[in-house]
């Protein structure tokens, strides 16, 4: 799924930049009308507006148990197409019954809530919002200091790998372990259990010998020994690696998206502080992430993958066949790797790891998006939506991924799916997508940057340039960077030589 789909998909939809500053009505009237906003029992109607349609089951089913046990009645409306704040925006303003609440994905919230159509939150109940959320999409849904929005669910890439392939090698590394070990006690002769020339029956028979020794505590030790923390881990990786013959390659990734590159500039990078909306905290054109570029561009060569014949698609159908052990992936490949395992089309084990560092200096940082319930400046029921909002949002979401396939933003979810845990982790230590109008094109020019560098144009110069580009936009004014001369080479060759 591509970064614009994936915007889409956690409501993060294009809107007019008249919007920033208040849209007047539209010539055009709206002449749907809604239902009253008092029914005969006597029960307040509370409007969520929502653009993604697997929600629709999840909200109706939450809306029903709220009902059920609140003095008010919530009706989620379904209203897609690009112009979503704008239809808001208008609706607020002309509509019988305007949205009390809606969706909306968290690098909106500054048009949102400059447009007016979002406040402040005032969350009731004796539970602190820090105990109920991750800190990721608290950060995610501030603004100006300002909370605006309940974080609901997330999306971010972390590491994707084949658990078979490397239960095999921490089956054979204690294996090995375990010859030595008895070697060493005069329990074995030197080589009795690798002599070449064996047989395939003889090296079978010693495997499973060895084999019943090992517990499953013991492979997942070795397993998480094995595992690659770092790229220049996963270099190292792929230059021992014995593997199986449908194996055509170690590590694979989407490297036109830039949501699964920006990990390798996550932390070298500032775009509005840790909650994105900072102008005054910006810095794009430093040492740390010239490095790491250097680094991303030198995988070209190593790992030799054809951007014109890749996709996230075709990727993840590779590692379903067992063609690849690592890939950068987004939470949905949980679902299609397990309904893949129920299918009988995916035969192996996968697991989720941390987005790789670059090296032990020089960190990785993956992109994360969040969707927040917003409550409308506009409703006249704000603490009846704060409330429903609240609810939405903490309560019963242990069932939301299974629902809708969506990860959850708060705290403690029991997951269905370990890998989901996984991902939670690294959600609490991603970046949110900044939400400053001023560089809102920002990812456009940055994967535009990434591409050239991966197909051979110089880091230093194109950081700089990207990073003089983005301060005009912000300052509004003509911006030099000072040129940054690179460090010496030989501080580099531990991860730019083969």
């Amino acid at each position: 799924m591509s970064l614009k789909k994936r915007l889409t998909a956690v409501g993060v939809i294009a809107v007019a930049a008249a919007l920033t500053f208040g849209v007047a009505k539209s010539g055009r009237q709206i002449t749907e009308k809604r239902e009253n906003t008092v029914f005969n029992n006597g029960k307040e109607t509370l409007y969520l507006w929502y653009t993604d349609e697997a929600l629709s089951s999840y909200l109706s089913s939450a809306a029903v148990a709220y009902s059920e046990t609140h003095d008010v009645r919530v009706m989620p409306v379904l209203e897609g197409g690009p112009e979503y704040l704008e239809n808001i925006n208008r609706a607020s303003l002309e509509a019988e019954a305007p949205p009390d609440l809606y969706i909306l994905g968290h690098d909106s919230l500054e048009k949102a809530y400059l447009a007016g159509l979002a406040d402040e939150v005032e969350p009731s109940g004796n539970i602190p919002l820090k105990e109920l959320y991750m800190d990721t999409g608290l950060q995610a849904a501030i603004y100006e200091d300002k909370l605006i929005g309940y974080p609901f669910y997330f999306e971010t890439s972390a590491l994707l790998y084949n658990k078979t392939y490397l239960e095999q090698m921490a089956i054979q590394a204690l294996e090995a372990e375990a010859v030595r070990a008895a070697e060493e006690a005069g329990e074995l002769e030197p080589d009795a259990g690798q002599e070449e020339g064996s047989g395939e029956e003889g090296t079978e028979s010693a495997d499973a010998t060895w084999e019943e020794q090992f517990t499953k505590e013991q492979i997942d030790g070795k397993i998480k020994e094995l595992l690659p923390t770092t790229i220049e881990e996963i270099r190292a990786f792929a230059d021992s690696y014995d593997a199986p013959e449908q194996v055509e390659g170690v590590f694979k990734w989407d490297v036109t998206d830039i949501f699964y590159n920006y990990f390798f500039i996550g932390s070298a990078v500032n775009m509005g502080g840790e909650a994105g909306w900072d102008t005054s905290q910006i810095d794009i054109y430093n040492q740390a992430a010239i490095k790491s570029l250097r680094v991303y561009q030198d995988l070209n060569q190593f790992f030799s993958i054809d951007t014109g014949a890749s996709s996230y698609e075709s990727i993840m159908q590779e590692f379903m066949e067992g063609k690849m052990v690592f890939t950068m992936a987004t939470s949905d490949a949980v679902s299609m790797l397990e309904q893949a395992k129920a299918e009988g089309t995916f035969p192996y084990e996968y697991g989720i790891a941390l987005a790789p560092d670059i090296n032990e200096e020089l960190k990785g940082r993956s992109l994360s998006m969040t969707a927040c319930v917003v409550v409308n400046g506009y409703s006249g029921h704000k603490q009846e939506a704060n409330d429903f909002a609240r609810y939405l949002t903490s309560q019963n979401v242990d069932v939301l991924y299974d629902r809708t396939g969506k990860v959850s933003a708060a705290r403690d979810v029991d997951y269905e799916f370990e890998g989901l845990k996984e991902f939670a982790a690294e959600y609490e230590q991603s970046i949110s997508m900044p939400k400053m109008l001023e560089t809102n094109n920002f990812w456009v020019l940055l994967e535009s940057a990434f591409s050239e560098i991966w197909n051979g144009a110089d880091a230093n110069e194109k950081l700089k340039s990207l990073s003089e580009q983005t301060m005009r936009q912000v300052t509004g004014e003509d911006f030099k960077e000072e040129y940054l001369e690179e460090e010496p080479a030989e501080q580099e060759e531990e991860y730019t030589d083969e």
